[in-house]
């Protein structure tokens, strides 16, 4: 379904999938960067996770869930989203403040437009 913004343009949501995947990357680089290097076996992975300390393990927590909303935003469902819901709530949660301006308002926007086609 097709919405409309007040400016009369169609409002899917497609022109907010690349800014907002970019935001939720660009955090999930900088906490990867922050963080020691993440074995990929899970032995390795379980043993780096007990290696880290509280504030660690919650970015660790938030760099998995910002993995996830980018598969997700990218057309690769994850695990506790819709799959035909390209843009969660979830995704613009973790990109806001973190987008221009911009992009800030069209994201406002589009929220309000789908909470109104919503009820």
């Amino acid at each position: 379904m097709t919405t409309t913004t007040t400016g009369g343009q169609p409002r899917d949501g497609q022109d907010l999938v690349v800014p907002v995947w970019n935001a939720l990357a660009e955090r999930a680089d900088a906490i990867r960067r922050a963080l020691p290097p993440r074995p990929a076996d899970a032995r390795g992975r379980w043993r780096w996770l007990r290696s880290l300390d509280e504030d660690q393990a919650r970015r660790a927590a938030l760099l998995d869930r910002l993995d996830a909303l980018c598969a997700h935003v990218a057309g690769r469902p994850a695990l506790g989203y819709d799959p035909g819901d390209l843009l969660p709530a979830a995704a613009f949660e973790e990109a806001d403040g973190f987008t221009s301006e911009t992009v800030a308002l069209l994201i406002a926007q589009y929220r309000t437009q789908q909470a109104d086609d919503a009820g």
